[in-house]
């Protein structure tokens, strides 16, 4: 019986090895979903290199002082935002990031990696636009409250935002030791203390990935007064932008 239960522990603990080993090598493919551009007329893309990469971005040219600076979801195609965004803003350059392994960019994704290439591209255009709003969606949120800790941003827009992808992780595989497997943590609030300039967080109000609880953590982790959460009724996680109330939030920060 003793031996028995030896065995079938020894064969259990090695399963268990093994699925952490698992997690840990194949941990980025369950983070970051590449998608290909929609979009790709020439007019509307501007190749940007990076050390490593040559990185794609979709853009409208605008001679002004404002720009926007979007960052977009673990699995979203950036292009898609253009026409809406060139519509409701007209007066606005726009810089849409397209990540490594997305949209025709070369490279692989990591944080510290994706976080480089944004504060690289907001130095590029900040030296075209003195005014550089910050727009980033879910995974890019993270990005976007990097930049804002670090560069003159005019203001932060943060849409369906988490305060850690490691505590999200962390509740999703709450039988694994994420916390010493998870390679890009994603730890926004660690930023939010250091932010000083307007910044909004939209959230859904039905959002089944980024549970309320961690957006309204991130909100806390804020200076007082520093930013307004908007929540965007009988939207989902994915449907948030489809509601006429999203672009209507953004503008709200010009």
């Amino acid at each position: 019986m003793l031996g028995n239960m030896i065995k079938y522990g020894a064969i259990a603990l090695l399963s268990y090895s093994l699925l952490c080993t698992a997690l840990f090598f194949f941990q980025r493919s369950l983070l970051y979903f590449p998608r290909k551009r929609s979009l790709s007329d020439p007019k509307s893309t501007l190749h940007f290199k990076v050390p490593g990469a040559d990185l794609v971005i979709t853009i409208k040219e605008n001679e002004g002082p404002d720009a926007i600076l979007y960052f977009g979801g673990n699995g979203e195609d950036v292009s898609m935002n253009l026409p809406s965004f060139s519509a409701k803003f007209p007066n606005h350059a726009i810089y849409l990031m397209h990540y490594r392994s997305y949209g025709g960019s070369t490279g692989k994704p990591t944080e510290e990696l994706l976080r480089n290439d944004a504060l690289a591209l907001f130095d590029y255009i900040y030296k075209k636009h003195a005014k550089v709003m910050l727009i980033g969606r879910s995974l890019g949120s993270g990005l976007a409250i990097a930049v804002a800790a670090q560069r003159p941003a005019s203001c932060l827009i943060m849409i369906t935002p988490y305060d850690s992808i490691l505590e999200i992780a962390a509740s999703q595989f709450r039988f694994f030791p994420v916390k010493w497997l998870l390679l890009d943590k994603y730890e926004s609030w660690r930023y939010a203390p250091d932010i000083k300039i307007p910044t909004l967080l939209i959230m859904a109000e039905f959002d089944e990935i980024i549970p309320a609880s961690n957006t309204k953590k991130l909100h806390d982790a804020f200076a007082p007064g520093i930013a307004a959460l908007q929540i965007i009724p009988g939207t989902y996680h994915n449907s948030v932008s489809s509601s006429p109330k999203y672009l209507e939030l953004i503008q709200s920060m010009l």
